[in-house]
């Protein structure tokens, strides 16, 4: 790998190697830039859930319609995600930061002056390519400015930076929504992108891959198109049917054109993802753990949400603030360092197996002691935020550590991919088991809960139907605690074997 920064090799001509690179003069500085671009991205990942009934209203949408525009970024984001990554390695991922903040910017001014649903929906698309490329280059980034000794609690900030922004999009949309208009909470980006420009113009050193000059096209395609077809089935299963027609055309195009992926992969001489990554034991432990962890997550905090809305009544701000503890602890421990020193004395396969634990203990938590008030859902929203705090850097740094430095922008692509995917699956597989269990409970045929309700003839009756949901939801959070713990226990064993294996070498 060559950098166009003096710093990253004083006193070395260009074309030298430096076994261990010395840390950028100002990486921290350069952190706090782009944990900046990262926190603006991570915002629009949630905040219009909280715009729905304004949508609705003003521009006269559909459900159809408001699905879209939700998902329509979050679609287009996956896809590319190991595609941006690629793009960052090849031709600069500097550059690659300020294409993406420049293409997010655009489309967030779109949308905040869309006239239309249709207009929304292409400006989110939009803001998805500008998010796929920041969220790629932010990781790479932090691996090119810091020593190895430092990169742990590096991306410990970073990681902390994640959970702000899934905890404060809610919060920022709703006090957005009590002052100013829908559009607002899209304008709101723009200075926050200029900011983010200048100082990553000003401060951020250009760093690229420059093997393989030749870009791998078939392999962009292809990725994007299997990854865009695997999300969207995911995303359209619980709403059509997992055997409906267009979800198994999607699932059954997804599988061809990955599998198209793959062997094309192995073909060329310069692939954008070498196959050879899944024969470290080091990586295959860690994207394994993280498909499980994330699908554990992603899904429990998703139907947590709802519970607390439908359930208990909270409005979205509400919700939003008795949900931010979680969030509050990641960011207390990972920008102390307390978290990174936890995970520095236990080692790499023990922090995660412990953090993950904790996370499956605070989904207990939230499923058997929510029904006795705020106090249960509180100690396990602490509990995640302290297990997501010591194990999420610590696997996050286990997957990019597992890949070459001149490969850090497909390794933030790949931790990225996945951790969508395992996020999509978690949804989509955990709401079935809240609706499975939903729909043998409850008094009346329904397919949701407002519509159960709104069906209820007597307060009696809509108790029952409350009850039913809580029931689901229990099971439906006991089986992510499951999938946590399982994944944390896979991913601890196999970086354990991986270790040992390494001892073994050098011995």
């Amino acid at each position: 790998m060559t950098t166009s920064s003096p710093e990253h090799a004083p006193g070395r001509s260009a074309g030298q190697a430096v076994p261990t690179p010395p840390g950028h003069a100002r990486r921290w500085l350069i952190l706090g830039v782009i944990c900046l671009a990262q926190l603006t991205v991570l915002l629009d990942n949630t905040v219009l859930n909280v715009a729905i009934p304004s949508l609705t209203r003003e521009l006269d949408a559909s459900t159809a319609d408001i699905q879209w525009m939700i998902n329509a970024y979050s679609l287009v984001q996956s896809g590319l995600l190991l595609s941006a990554g690629n793009a960052a390695d090849r031709y600069g991922r500097k550059k690659m930061l300020i294409v993406g903040l420049v293409l997010f910017g655009a489309g967030s001014l779109v949308a905040g002056l869309a006239q239309s649903s249709g207009q929304l929906i292409a400006a989110r698309a939009g803001m998805g390519v500008g998010g796929a490329l920041l969220l790629t280059t932010t990781l790479a980034v932090v691996m090119q400015i810091f020593t190895p000794e430092e990169q742990p609690k590096a991306i410990g900030i970073w990681s902390a930076v994640n959970s702000l922004g899934f905890a404060a999009g809610p919060l920022v949309g709703g006090v957005v929504l009590n002052h100013f208009w829908w559009g607002a909470i899209f304008l709101i980006n723009l200075p926050v992108v200029a900011l983010a420009l200048a100082a990553v113009t000003a401060c951020v050193p250009e760093s690229k891959n420059r093997q393989g000059d030749r870009p791998d096209l078939v392999g962009a395609v292809l990725s994007t198109i299997g990854m865009g077809s695997l999300v969207y089935a995911i995303i359209s299963g619980p709403e059509h049917g997992w055997t409906s027609p267009r979800v198994v055309a999607t699932a059954a195009t997804a599988a061809l054109v990955l599998g198209l992926f793959a062997f094309w992969e192995s073909r060329v001489p310069h692939p954008m993802l070498d196959l050879g990554f899944f024969r470290n034991r080091r990586f295959t432990g860690a994207v394994g753990g993280l498909v499980l962890i994330t699908f554990g997550m992603g899904g429990a905090l998703f139907l947590l949400t709802q519970y607390l809305q439908f359930v208990l009544g909270y409005g979205p701000l509400e919700a939003g603030l008795r949900t931010a503890p979680m969030a509050m602890t990641v960011v207390a421990l990972n920008f102390t360092g307390v978290g990174t020193r936890w995970a520095a004395r236990m080692g790499t396969p023990l922090s995660i197996a412990v953090g993950m634990t904790l996370m499956a203990g605070g989904l207990v938590s939230i499923a058997t002691l929510t029904e006795h008030g705020y106090a249960g859902t509180l100690l396990g929203l602490v509990l995640i935020g302290t297990g997501t705090a010591i194990g999420s850097p610590v696997m996050a740094h286990a997957v990019m550590s597992s890949v070459p430095r001149e490969k850090a922008g497909v390794g933030a692509g790949i931790n990225g991919t996945l951790a969508e995917f395992g996020t999509g699956l978690g949804v989509a597989v955990l709401g079935a088991v809240l609706n499975a269990r939903f729909a043998a409970l409850v008094p009346v045929a329904a397919t949701s809960l407002p519509v159960a309700l709104a069906a209820a003839g007597s307060d009696g009756e809509r108790v029952r139907i409350t009850d039913a949901f809580s029931a689901g939801l229990e099971t439906s959070l006991l089986v992510g605690a499951v999938a946590v713990l399982l994944g944390g226990l896979i991913a601890a064993a196999l970086l354990r074997r991986a270790d040992r294996a390494e001892s073994r070498e050098k011995a």
